[in-house]
């Protein structure tokens, strides 16, 4: 399966970080089981793009942890072993996915359709990548 990782510009720009190796760890975190919960597989592809911008990076997953029924103090303690984000933003959500990255790549920038997904979306599951690709 490939995905599409749209990234929040309230974050930075990660994509450089995934492409160094300095990221690598992509995660989710949501008050409701949302997309990519349950759906990300070992040896998937993610496709990475930043919110109002093309697709420039991929990388295969290697591993997922998941992590729900979230409290403060749970929250506290993913943080302590991967300070990913800051704990004020993450901790009222009651789900995380947390998806090992390896083999990043740069790709030959390209468009999107995201008809169907929702125009909030920032995750999208595809069976293959070439069905969203605007050529």
């Amino acid at each position: 399966m490939d995905h599409i990782a749209i990234m929040s510009k309230q974050f930075g720009d990660l994509i450089p970080k995934i492409l160094d190796g300095r990221k690598k760890i992509e995660s989710r975190w949501s008050k409701n089981k949302i997309v990519p919960w349950d759906r990300v597989r070992p040896s998937d592809t993610i496709y990475f793009k930043n919110s109002g911008r093309l697709v420039t990076a991929k990388a295969t997953v290697s591993k997922i942890l998941q992590f729900d029924s979230l409290d403060p103090a749970k929250v506290k303690k993913i943080l302590d072993k991967w300070p990913l984000v800051s704990y004020e933003w993450a901790k009222n959500k009651r789900y995380c996915t947390l998806i090992f990255l390896k083999n990043p790549q740069k790709t030959i920038p390209f468009k999107i359709n995201k008809t169907g997904f929702g125009s909030a979306a920032a995750w999208l599951c595809v069976e293959d990548i070439e069905k969203v690709k605007v050529q």
